[in-house]
């Protein structure tokens, strides 16, 4: 916790928000009621069809800026939008489904304070469903899955391998991040809902470190309209977008030379992409569209079945491959 008599450096909280007015007033709430009190809460509205200017005044809190955009920009320049608004020394970002500790902030901002070769700190996270109640075995295959369990707590000076590959960072639901290195205009449309992987890229060619905090400090919430779950098998569009995203991200990666050492995994994911982004296409009925990447992909992993059957599918007349591609709805 922080000493009451040390003077707080402003963290600016970024909230971006669409069309989910319930969820945002927990998460601003949380913000809020943070034990760390230092802070502005930008809630950056990508033109939802209820204002929640409503919500805002409710807290009656004049740490919030409310900013409202008259058209929608898409989720990538919303969230930047808050990003650039931030006048803190430290960022933070909130997204308007999730929630945080009330002592986030209290634990991770003395952390970048006492280390200036340290670009961010982050912790551990909870999942919870659509009714705020936590998910004892998902919680628990999370942090497993990123690694969290058997990652050192500390400094890491040269963390690569576990933000790109391990990804271990949640960088847009459980981190604090020292303001003023990276350039938020440096950060492409093209990166779309990966924004979080390749702001982790950035941060991790900084030449500064990061710190993990292995407690659990923010309640990330699992419903059904996440991208991260659209983009399985419901929605052809939201896989297009999240392969397209992965694409472009993978092949900066791969053509970083500061990151040779990984470059056979990141390509093996570029491709992986490719397979996706044709399946994807399959599943809109773009043929003709979906045939170069799975080539490209074919081309360079011939042995890879989901990739072949892919292919062959895009070869088969459209009424039988549509029975295959709803069958195979985990592809």
């Amino acid at each position: 916790m922080l000493q009451q008599n040390v003077k707080q450096p402003l963290v600016s909280v970024v909230i971006p928000t669409y069309n989910r007015p319930d969820y945002l007033k927990q998460a601003i709430a949380s913000a809020v009621n943070q034990t760390y009190q230092n802070l502005e809460i930008i809630v950056s509205d990508n033109c939802s069809d209820e204002s929640p200017q409503g919500i805002i005044e409710s807290f009656d809190d004049s740490r919030i800026r409310f900013w409202q955009h008259p058209e929608n920009v898409g989720m990538l320049s919303n969230q930047m939008n808050a990003f650039k608004m931030a006048q803190g020394k430290y960022v933070a970002s909130l997204h308007d489904d999730d929630m945080w500790h009330e002592d986030f902030l209290a634990k991770l901002v003395p952390i970048l304070e006492a280390h200036s070769n340290v670009i961010l700190a982050f912790s551990d996270q909870y999942i919870i469903d659509s009714d705020s109640n936590i998910n004892h075995l998902g919680t628990e295959a999370n942090t497993r899955g990123f690694k969290r369990d058997i990652l050192a707590p500390g400094i890491h000076t040269f963390f690569a391998k576990i933000g790109l590959i391990d990804k271990s960072i949640p960088t847009a639901a459980a981190c604090v991040i020292r303001n003023g290195v990276i350039d938020w205009d440096s950060i492409p449309q093209e990166v779309g809902g990966m924004w979080d992987l390749y702001l982790t890229y950035l941060c991790c060619i900084s030449g500064y470190g990061a710190y993990y905090y292995p407690e659990r400090l923010t309640y990330y919430r699992a419903h059904e309209l996440t991208d991260t779950m659209l983009s399985g098998s419901r929605n052809a569009n939201a896989k297009i977008r999240k392969a397209q995203s992965e694409i472009f991200c993978y092949k900066a990666f791969m053509e970083d030379g500061r990151l040779q050492e990984f470059h056979e995994y990141f390509q093996a994911k570029w491709l992986e992409s490719h397979t996706t982004l044709g399946i994807g296409l399959l599943r809109n009925h773009q043929t003709t569209a979906a045939r170069p990447y799975l080539f490209q992909a074919f081309k360079r992993q011939k042995l890879n079945p989901r990739t072949l059957a892919a292919l062959i599918l895009s070869f088969t007349p459209q009424p039988l491959a549509n029975q295959f591609l709803t069958v195979s709805r985990t592809t």
